[in-house]
């Protein structure tokens, strides 16, 4: 039996096979591989950590970066744009910097950047300046957010089993901590910049330790060169992908951007505003932390899809709930739907183009920052339209989009699939 199918779907293997061996017999080299595969696994959940917790002490403290450039709401809206879609431009160049350099470098070098514009942010006293800072955060931001899922989705084809979601749990546990410094500091009326000095102090050196132990180049399956004529990545293959990437995002933002203006507006909540997003993120890190073990026991397609109709019928709870306590329990809901999604399409992006995985993450990265970028618009103007329960409806139709796109996880076809499921789930 091989050590590890290609084909696999359901998060056990990856862009490149081991060769053939009896699994009980390890190679002369196999204790010292595992090592450096367990260091980088827990290095690069470290930056997935570093990561989240950096993103949100920024965008935690938007009213606070507002007061200080004088910013109306729409000025702050446009300004706050430029980062996903400079993000999208990062993602592009860490493409082709892997290529040439490989993920480890990118990410050790682009992360430090992301822990410490912030301090900028804090520093300036002009729009220009704001922009020009954003910019340089949203280029390090989108590099980041491609070279680090590469590195996840290699160590789960080293390791021949899913471990994606738990890369995850940590970037859940990272931006619960981050947001919980900003909310403190914005309590405590701490300034910006020593927020940002302070959690750029902690969060820069930790990412240069961390990039010591993430995969060398030499240990990531090169792209294979192309025989037949045919693109390395097909886009025929990847785009049922992109369009998940981009149904979850704008899901995700209709949380995280109108979750607490519909608790105002819909369930007239005088307090406890920020609770839909909290429970939101709560069940995100605990669906993700046992959403490896799911994968494991049933297979990616059978998560994915049962994610999708969890995902709408926390929507739908939401849209119909009368009082505030029901709709919370359809955003913990949500939560459970959506968390495991993510990470899926990533690692099923890289079976698909098995000639050049890191390429296929790269470009659906961008739309992650896509889904974000026409989810908050549009759940917004549906909402002044037609208020925010009909706003609600638009991610709950298109979360339901994902069960016939589903089969992009199972490139093989599921009767394959459910022949190599017992095969990764023994190991």
């Amino acid at each position: 039996m091989q050590a590890t199918e290609p084909q696999d779907p359901a998060g056990a293997a990856g862009p490149a096979a081991i060769p053939d061996r009896d699994p009980g017999t390890p190679t002369p080299d196999a204790g010292r591989v595992d090592a450096a595969v367990r260091r980088a696994r827990v290095a690069v959940m470290a930056g997935f950590l570093i990561q989240g917790a950096s993103f949100a002490a920024l965008v935690t403290r938007l009213t606070g970066i507002q007061d200080r450039y004088g910013l109306g709401d729409g000025t702050l809206t446009l300004v706050v744009s430029l980062v996903p879609i400079i993000a999208g431009v990062g993602s592009v160049l860490a493409e082709n910097l892997v290529h040439r350099y490989g993920s480890k470098r990118v990410l050790w070098t682009a992360q430090p950047i992301v822990c410490l514009t912030p301090v900028g942010v804090g520093l300036g006293t002009e729009v220009w300046q704001l922009a020009a800072i954003l910019a340089v955060f949203g280029l390090s931001l989108g590099a980041v957010d491609a070279s680090m899922n590469m590195q996840a989705v290699a160590i789960q084809a080293r390791e021949g089993r899913s471990v994606v979601n738990g890369f995850y749990a940590a970037w859940s546990v990272g931006g619960m901590l981050g947001a919980g410094i900003a909310v403190l500091s914005d309590h405590k009326d701490v300034a910006l910049i020593v927020m940002y000095a302070i959690t750029g102090a902690i969060t820069a050196p930790a990412a240069v330790l961390a990039g010591r132990h993430y995969l060398p180049k030499s240990a990531v399956p090169a792209p294979a060169a192309s025989t037949d004529g045919k693109p390395a990545v097909p886009w025929r293959v990847l785009l049922p992908l992109c369009a998940v990437m981009t149904v979850i995002y704008l899901g995700d933002s209709a949380v995280s951007t109108w979750g607490s203006v519909y608790a105002d507006k819909v369930q007239h909540a005088d307090a406890n505003k920020a609770l839909p997003y909290l429970l939101y993120m709560i069940t995100q890190l605990v669906g993700r932390s046992l959403g490896d073990l799911g994968v494991r026991r049933w297979g990616a397609l059978p998560v994915v899809r049962a994610g999708a109709v969890t995902a709408a019928a926390g929507f739908a709870v939401v849209i119909a709930a009368p009082e505030q306590v029901t709709a919370l329990v359809g955003f913990t809901v949500l939560g459970v739907g959506l968390c495991t999604l993510v990470p899926l399409t990533f690692a099923a992006g890289a079976l698909t183009s098995p000639r050049d995985p890191d390429a296929a993450i790269a470009r659906l990265n961008l739309f992650n920052y896509a889904g974000f970028l026409i989810g908050t618009p549009l759940v917004g103007a549906v909402g002044d339209l037609a208020g925010f329960r009909a706003a609600m409806a638009v991610p709950l139709v298109l979360v339901l989009a994902i069960l016939p796109l589903a089969s992009a996880f199972a490139p093989q076809g599921e009767a394959r699939h459910e022949g190599l499921r017992k095969d990764t789930s023994d190991r």
